[in-house]
């Protein structure tokens, strides 16, 4: 399953990236918007809801649009545009205690995620974008040809690391007092990049390796899928009792995590010997 992530800080560029996704063919049930502002939901949900009506020519029934509401505890009211939006607001509210919400507006919607599409382990980290006041569009999907199409317009139009660099994303894993450090190289990105952190990181749990540490200092870039795919990185090993740590982040790395308020989730440490030492307290 491929993950690309786009953040925006404006209702416009979201709603421009979600024209786009449509015009690219990018299945409406691998795609949520999530934002904590009502009326941006449901304008915008009204709007995509015509536009992907035409544009299809009316065969997917798209004349409205679906708006769920979840009160989740230290963000207040969150909206998911879709008719999967209930079900998935349900995984960003477990563990906080949240209830569901009402369904704002019926019929049938732009977006329509599934309860299977969108993993509770994302959850902690759509929860700290959502507080800093910013929207989500997510795509997850099987194929690789509509990630990329998907990852080409949340790139361009999102929050994110722009002047991609020709470096291949390369890897090496060495240990040192019994943490695993991964010197990642190069560009984390849709196909080989991101494909290889995953299995980097699967490798190492296999062998019973619970404690990783990511040295992303010589990484160039990193585009929406590669992010996507540092976040399952998280969440896979911390589902799995472990740790995983990040260090050594270049300005634009670091830039970019602080944009998307990803930075606020992940244990960052500006040295290497202090983030060893971090692991033994």
């Amino acid at each position: 399953m491929e993950t690309a992530i786009g953040v925006f800080v404006s209702r416009e560029r979201a709603e421009e990236a979600l024209r786009e996704l449509i015009e690219q063919h990018v299945p409406q049930e691998a795609m949520v918007f999530l934002t904590r502002s009502e009326s941006e939901a449901v304008a915008l949900g009204k709007e995509m809801g015509a536009y992907a009506g035409g544009f299809m020519g009316g065969s997917a029934g798209l004349t409205g649009a679906t708006v769920a509401s979840l009160a989740i505890p230290g963000i207040g009211l969150v909206f998911a545009l879709g008719v999967g939006a209930t079900a998935l607001l349900g995984w960003i509210g477990a563990g906080t205690g949240a209830a569901v919400g009402k369904a704002i507006s019926e019929g049938s919607g732009v977006l329509q995620p599934t309860a299977g599409v969108q993993s509770a382990e994302d959850a902690a980290f759509f929860r700290e974008v959502l507080k800093e006041g910013r929207s989500l569009i997510v795509v997850r999907t099987e194929s690789h040809g509509t990630a990329a199409s998907a990852c080409g317009v949340l790139d361009r139009l999102g929050i994110g690391m722009h002047g991609r660099t020709p470096g291949k994303m390369q890897t090496s894993t060495r240990q040192v007092a019994g943490v695993s450090v991964v010197d990642v190289k190069g560009r984390v990105t849709l196909g080989e990049g991101n494909v290889m952190l995953r299995e980097v990181i699967r490798g190492l749990l296999e062998n019973g390796n619970k404690k990783l540490l990511l040295n992303l200092k010589d990484v160039d870039y990193m585009d929406s899928s590669g992010l996507g795919e540092l976040v399952k990185s998280f969440t896979t090993v911390k589902n799995q009792g472990g740790q995983l740590k990040l260090v050594n982040l270049n300005d634009r790395v670091r830039d970019l995590l602080k944009a998307t308020s990803l930075i606020l989730i992940f244990e960052v440490h500006q040295d290497e010997s202090g983030a060893i030492q971090s692991f033994r307290s």
